[in-house]
């Protein structure tokens, strides 16, 4: 029986890191895409037999191409993993244009590309797609009005492309971390003048659990979502977040 193919953005580092090395584990063929070629043939290094895609995915032609050539070296597409973000930490006031359109860009505008470029292919394969949204998606979030409002995009986006092609059978969920074990935490710490150690302890008390959710952990459910166990899950917002949205 042929390979399951994924694509995954934002893979070089963080979450997307740990979807693509549990991917790959579960036996995918992975094409992890980023914009640092160095840190995703570091990348490649670690996990051998991943494929690896560097480039800018905010313009409509790069996505198309991403999944082009994702095709072309796999032989198709059965899940795509909307997974690459980013954040200002400014609210309204404070958020430059520049800021606004960066962030949107690459957090909902890639999303959209990407998955409108995929689905020909997962009509084939009756697929997936799991796009990384964040708890606040779900609810609104101090110093973080961009973000927050292309997070809470990305879920809606979700469940609308749910209902439009569910009769497709694609299955299309979206994954809501809060706080995160990754490097976008650590720039947080920076931010707040942490040490690391000392952010992780803060930041885990203001979670019911007392801990923040480590990067494996979303992984591991990006893969359920994924696999025939979860064939009923679609337009679904699954916070991962140790309660905060409770």
């Amino acid at each position: 029986m042929p390979k399951k193919t994924v694509i995954v953005t934002g893979a070089s580092s963080g979450i997307g890191k740990a979807i693509a090395m549990r991917f790959a584990a579960a036996g995918y063929q992975v094409m992890a895409a980023g914009r640092s070629q160095a840190r995703l043939s570091a990348l490649s290094v670690t996990q051998p037999g991943l494929l690896t895609w560097a480039g800018d995915l905010t313009s409509s032609d790069a996505c198309q191409r991403l999944v082009d050539d994702c095709v072309r070296h796999c032989g198709g597409l059965d899940v795509l993993v909307n997974n690459a973000g980013i954040y200002h930490r400014c609210s309204v006031a404070g958020t430059s244009d520049d800021q606004w359109r960066e962030t949107l860009a690459i957090n909902l505008d890639a999303p959209f590309f990407l998955s409108r470029a995929a689905l020909p292919q997962l009509r084939i394969s009756r697929g997936v797609i799991i796009n990384i949204a964040s708890d606040w998606g779900l609810q609104g979030g101090r110093k973080a009005a961009a973000y927050c409002a292309s997070k809470g995009g990305l879920v809606l986006l979700t469940k609308a492309m749910a209902l439009d092609h569910a009769a497709d059978g694609i299955r299309i969920n979206a994954v809501c971390p809060g706080d995160v074990d990754t490097p976008m935490l650590e720039h947080e710490a920076r931010v707040d003048d942490l040490a690391y150690a000392e952010a992780l302890e803060r930041y885990g008390r203001q979670s019911p659990t007392g801990r923040v959710t480590r990067s494996g952990e979303v992984a591991a459910l990006a893969l359920f979502l994924a696999s025939d166990e979860a064939a009923q899950i679609t337009g679904a917002a699954i916070p991962i977040d140790g309660g905060n949205t409770a």
